[in-house]
């Protein structure tokens, strides 16, 4: 009986179009939303945009501000992307503090780090205020032994501090 039961709701709901599905999605969208009724304390709102500082400027203060900084689709702790997640994991090899942004919050700042690096993929690693690139070329870093000494005083001076 249950058996027979699942079988008829799931041809059910294998007879609706998919792009039915598509409608209800696009319901959930992170743009501002154009009513005039919608009181701006409801609106989303952008830390980025709310620090007073241009896009350029956070860029430029991320980089030199911070000894390993990557933006990446995701953050470390949860990757979108299998580029993002390998450049985090070769990174997390050698124990160096990582900073991250997550460009998918932000299309504005993903235009920003691609003006600023002049590089058009994700993710960008940067690493003592210098553009290193994307996932294939940490990789190909970590396995010559170049990114170790890249990042040897970056966790000497970390292991100083602890």
């Amino acid at each position: 009986m249950a058996r027979s039961l699942s079988q008829m709701m799931l041809k059910r709901f294998a007879a609706y179009p998919l792009a039915r599905s598509s409608a209800i999605t696009s319901r959930y969208s992170t743009s501002l939303p154009s009513d005039p009724d919608t009181h701006e304390d409801f609106r989303p709102a952008s830390k980025l945009e709310s620090s007073g500082l241009s896009l350029e400027n956070i860029v430029e203060q991320d980089v030199k501000e911070n000894p390993v900084m990557i933006y990446m689709k995701g953050v470390p702790d949860l990757p979108r992307c299998g580029f993002s997640s390998l450049a985090v994991r070769v990174l997390k090899e050698y124990n160096a503090p990582i900073s991250a942004r997550n460009i998918l919050e932000d299309p504005e700042l993903k235009n920003a780090v691609k003006a600023f690096s002049h590089w058009p993929t994700f993710p960008q690693i940067f690493i003592n205020g210098e553009f290193i690139g994307g996932s294939d070329i940490i990789l190909n870093m970590h396995q010559s032994g170049e990114l170790k000494e890249k990042l040897k005083t970056i966790v000497d001076n970390q292991g100083k501090e602890e």
